[in-house]
């Protein structure tokens, strides 16, 4: 028997297989993992968003923050100040480490020894992508306050060290256990000058962090750097996007943010528990760097609040695959990922893990991305590795 169909039905019949196609296809590339084909969803275990309790900063305060530097810096992901309080340092897109000397930002340090004009000035921080690899990328910077020299996390170059004077820094690791650093994020630096630092993946490159995002990969690992064997040891394997890196004021412990799950993790460093890890704090949201206060408190950026999208998409790794071979960038991936605009939030912890405070500009209308938290003489410096300026909030 002979089935016809009217002509609404035949158009919709056709314009379906005709989409089913083009998604089985992607012709134009836009799946936003084509270019990774050995790409796994992994699960991760995140808390519903009703789990993680908070009181939300009904205000808006960061709203009032004060926009610094405007233009003149690109991705400024770390704000550090020397022993002498002169600063801030900032470490920027195109691979060099700024230093404002109170009237200017002058060029301070660099990374790599391959610039070249490729690494010249561009529009926005995601411009320089592309080239990250050779021009640099510096993410987190500490100082040593015994020497004064400066650390830097290169997400390329791994842990480097550059002196007071500044310059080309010194690589000191680019390898750990015989595994080389993929994504050098984060350190600190103990009184006795061991480094603690992050390796967020081993198959991800920055450049391609979205795609990490994606995944959940657990390929991640903070590691210890020791000065006098100069060679870096596997202290956690297995994390799922470690970041920031923060020491405790009294040195027995420090914490590490899993960027993925949305939490501080405490290493124990003395006493009993030396060698171990616990959650120190769950967080309302997904972390960057982490930083502590003259009162032993840690500040934490969140890249973004919690939300029931990226809950259902961490649980559900087959269904995060599914989407993710749909032809839609990675770019509307990552704004479901975020709720959909960008918006700056910042959380403060007690020494002993309890939430004391928290500042948000939850509609993004100044303060729209925090990658970290400097407190200073009574101000929050707030740099974001993908705004054109450094956000200053009096407290």
């Amino acid at each position: 028997m002979a089935l016809f169909f009217s002509p609404g039905t035949t158009a919709l019949l056709f314009l379906t297989l005709s989409l089913a196609l083009y998604c089985s296809i992607d012709p134009f590339k836009h799946c936003a993992i084509s270019d990774f084909p050995d790409f796994v969803a992994h699960e991760v275990a995140s808390p519903r968003p009703d789990e993680v309790l908070w009181e939300r900063d009904s205000q808006n305060s960061l709203q009032r923050s004060e926009i610094r530097f405007l233009n003149q810096v690109q991705g400024p992901e770390s704000v550090a100040f020397d022993s002498l309080g002169r600063g801030p340092y900032t470490g920027v897109a195109d691979g060099r480490v700024l230093f404002w000397d109170g009237d200017k930002w002058t060029d301070f340090a660099y990374t790599s020894s391959n610039r070249s004009e490729i690494c010249d000035p561009k529009p926005s921080a995601v411009s320089y992508l592309r080239n990250e690899h050779i021009c640099g990328r510096p993410l987190g910077l500490r100082f040593d306050k015994r020497t004064g020299d400066l650390y830097i996390a290169d997400a390329y170059m791994g842990l480097l060290k550059v002196g007071p004077e500044g310059g080309l820094a010194t690589p000191l690791v680019t390898e750990a256990e015989g595994v080389p650093l993929g994504f050098t994020n984060d350190l600190d630096i103990d009184e006795d000058g061991t480094v603690y630092f992050t390796d967020s993946s081993i198959k991800y490159q920055r450049r391609n962090f979205l795609q990490l995002v994606f995944s959940g990969d657990n390929s991640g690992r903070v590691l210890k750097y020791d000065p006098i064997a100069k060679k870096a040891v596997v202290l956690v394997s297995n994390v799922q996007f470690p970041n920031g890196v923060s020491i405790s004021k009294d040195g027995s412990f420090f914490v590490f943010c899993e960027g993925d799950i949305g939490s501080l993790r405490r290493y124990w460093l003395k006493g009993d528990k030396a060698g171990t890890t616990d959650v120190f704090a769950m967080l309302p949201g997904h972390p960057d760097n982490v930083r502590i206060n003259k009162d032993g408190e840690f500040w934490v950026a969140l890249h973004c609040k919690r939300n029931y999208y990226s809950y259902v998409m961490a649980r559900y790794p087959k269904l995060r695959m599914f989407l993710l071979k749909l032809p839609i960038t990675a770019r509307i991936h990552y704004m479901f990922q975020i709720g959909m605009w960008p918006h700056g939030a910042v959380v403060k912890y007690s020494p002993e893990g309890k939430l004391v405070k928290a500042l948000e500009d939850s509609e993004g209308k100044v303060v729209r991305s925090v990658s970290e938290v400097e407190e200073k003489d009574g101000k929050l410096w707030m740099g974001s590795v993908l705004m054109n300026f450094v956000a200053v909030y009096d407290l």
